[in-house]
């Protein structure tokens, strides 16, 4: 019980300091935003840091002025937190660092620090309560910083993880119901079921009677993604297209015949031309050159 009016003591106080010392508080910390994102960094505007400095301090208030400013699942205390979580993510989005965020949040508990040490009224037992409450809140606040970071880290890899899944299966509709997929690089067994999950769902999408594969790019191939290829030929097949596979050079026919993987029910030709020639052979389709 004396520890919770201690507290409420000490809660009461640093309202009062931070009302009362509110202009100069504000003042500094805006000072420093400035420094650390404004001007030539460009990451926030003059007005942004200003509007930041006040609705952190009103947040701050709030809290204080909460039923208990130690309950971190108050209302009051989520807002705080969310609001830097929201400003942090603001930051990282213009090319900001989280080191500077965690500086500045750093500073701004210097400075509510210095403001306590100012103030001649408060008793030791109120001041080292204030300070615990200071450390332990600013803590949480650095926490919420890098969480968002990581959401930010997350949302980065995974729009990279998308965009190499499309650069990684350029699949084309080069006709009416026929496929094109050159693949290019090293094909390993994470690839190639990328490869085959993107071209079965095309095939649905695009109801596609043949898929061409062109492996003119590929620079080699071991027994696994073999395996897969066959795979993913078959899984071809089993939704009602035909695959051609093309361009299988010297080493790679070597290496597939080192392996003893069946090729019997494979279809391939020498080229994309040609693989695309009996594509359109297969439906029916005659392409021919025009006279002049």
């Amino acid at each position: 019980m004396a520890q919770q009016k201690r507290s409420e003591t000490a809660s009461a106080k640093l309202t009062e300091l931070l009302k009362l010392q509110v202009g100069s508080i504000s003042e500094t910390i805006e000072r420093e935003g400035q420094t650390l994102f404004g001007g030539s960094n460009n990451l926030l505007g003059n007005d942004e840091i200003n509007d930041f400095c006040i609705e952190f301090l009103q947040l701050l208030v709030a809290l204080l002025e909460s039923r208990d400013p130690h309950d971190d699942a108050s209302p009051q205390f989520h807002a705080l937190e969310m609001y830097f979580n929201n400003l942090s993510k603001q930051i990282l989005v213009r090319g900001g660092r989280v080191e500077d965020l965690v500086r500045y949040i750093q500073f701004m508990q210097r400075t509510l620090i210095e403001a306590l040490g100012n103030d001649k009224r408060s008793t030791v037992e109120d001041a080292r309560t204030m300070l615990l409450f200071l450390s332990g809140l600013f803590n949480e606040l650095i926490l919420a910083v890098f969480q968002a970071y990581l959401d930010e880290k997350e949302r980065t890899v995974n729009a990279q993880e998308a965009e190499l899944r499309e650069t990684a299966t350029p699949i084309t509709e080069i006709w009416d119901g026929v496929l094109t997929l050159p693949i290019i690089g090293t094909l390993d067994s994470n690839r190639t079921m990328l490869v085959m999950e993107a071209l079965l769902n095309r095939i649905a999408k695009e109801h596609a009677n043949a898929v061409v594969i062109d492996l003119t790019g590929v620079k080699n191939i071991d027994s696994q993604v073999s395996h897969h290829l066959i795979q993913m030929v078959r899984a071809v097949q089993l939704m009602g297209s035909d695959a051609i596979i093309t361009g299988i050079r010297p080493e790679i026919a070597r290496a597939l015949i080192s392996l003893n993987i069946d090729m019997s029910n494979v279809t391939t030709r020498a080229s994309l031309s040609d693989g695309l020639k009996e594509a359109f052979r297969r439906m029916g389709i005659q392409v021919s050159h025009k006279a002049i």
